[in-house]
């Protein structure tokens, strides 16, 4: 039963010390971009499903 209570502590410092090392040469894409080029992708794959269907 030890080891279970000392596996949970492990398991988050290694998330702690990756976050923490965030670098300022990376590049750095915002939510709303991501959830806009989901979508525009969602419609251009609609449009073209659209107009160039065989059935």
């Amino acid at each position: 039963m030890g080891k279970k209570g000392s596996e949970g502590i492990q398991s988050q410092a290694g998330l702690v010390r990756y976050f923490d090392s965030e670098s300022d040469k990376s590049l750095k894409i915002g939510p709303k971009f991501v959830i806009g080029l989901a979508v525009g992708f969602t419609i251009l794959v609609t449009v073209l499903n659209t107009f160039l269907s065989v059935a």
